[in-house]
């Protein structure tokens, strides 16, 4: 019980200010008081808890807000539980159902593409995979690219030659591995290639074998570039395409190859989409309403000043 409710009782006070119901706890013995249904979704969220401490799992706060977004279904156990790789004591692990039916499709399909808004986990959690599929020998390499395609800023005016012009792009996915390697051995890692952080571009004409290839951004992509990157694919490898489509920034009248892919891979043995929404934005709560507010105010920019 003690692990359940937190240091200082942390994550009892959070259930506690989540539900819609009386809790009432009397020695090792929880009650709760108030309406069925939700007394039904603070029995879920206990239920999870009490689940994921006997698999040893470490519980915060936020372990219960994420218990309590999944609703009365339960299988917190089964979502959360699934850890992914731990470093540092950090265990990275799915947070919403659809973020477990990522992963699983990330594990079972040679070619998945994960679609959703900012903060929904689809590059963290293609990371985190790719790192585990590694360090079990299931692939030789992890390769890791993007278009460099510019959202309001010249490439020219950047200083440096081709990769120091693009790397402020391949930020978000250095951040990721930092914290899922050390950098000693992240740093050899990509002196012996085992590593490759690269431009779309630098895949024409190459046969990836026996890799984890990550292509970030993917909604900035041509249909001809993404054409091009999924026939780069080789014996043993896997390929994980990201995007969110909603902020696509080719020109006006160009065609985003993440659209078009939908539409001629859907249905095709070996290949799954997984859509993630903003309820499985894992960042701050004002992630999620300032992707609501867009959402509402359309494309439009006067439709958004009003």
């Amino acid at each position: 019980m003690l692990e359940v409710f937190g240091e200082r009782d942390a994550v009892l006070r959070r259930v506690e200010e989540l539900v819609e119901c009386e809790v009432i706890v009397r020695g090792n013995e929880i009650l709760l008081r108030g309406e069925e249904a939700a007394v039904e979704r603070a029995e879920a969220v206990f239920d999870g808890l009490v689940e994921l401490a006997e698999g040893g799992n470490q519980l915060t706060p936020d372990t219960a807000k994420q218990l309590y977004r999944m609703g009365a279904g339960g299988g917190g156990k089964e979502v959360l539980g699934d850890v992914i790789i731990s470093h540092r004591g950090r265990r990275v692990a799915p947070k919403t159902r659809n973020q477990k039916a990522y992963t699983d499709a990330i594990r079972k399909d040679q070619v998945v593409f994960g679609i959703g808004p900012a903060g929904t986990g689809k590059t963290y959690l293609a990371v985190a995979l790719a790192v585990e599929a590694l360090s079990r020998g299931e692939v030789t390499r992890i390769i890791l690219t993007r278009p460099a395609v510019e959202a309001g800023e010249s490439l020219g005016f950047l200083p440096g030659d081709v990769m120091a012009k693009v790397d402020p792009y391949f930020r978000p996915l250095y951040d990721a591995l930092y914290e899922m390697i050390d950098p000693a051995k992240f740093q050899a890692h990509l002196e012996r290639g085992i590593i490759e952080i690269a431009p779309l571009a630098f895949m024409r004409g190459r046969t990836l074998n026996d890799a984890f290839v990550i292509l970030d951004e993917a909604q900035n992509t041509t249909p001809q570039q993404m054409k091009m990157f999924l026939t780069r694919l080789g014996f043993g490898s896997r390929m994980v395409i990201t995007g969110d489509t909603t902020q696509v920034d080719l020109p006006k009248g160009k065609t985003s190859g993440l659209e078009d892919v939908q539409r001629k891979l859907t249905g095709i043995d070996g290949v799954s989409f997984v859509r993630l929404k903003r309820d499985d934005i894992v960042r701050s709560d004002l992630v999620m309403r300032i992707v609501d507010a867009y959402e509402g105010a359309g494309d439009d920019p006067s439709e958004a000043e009003a």
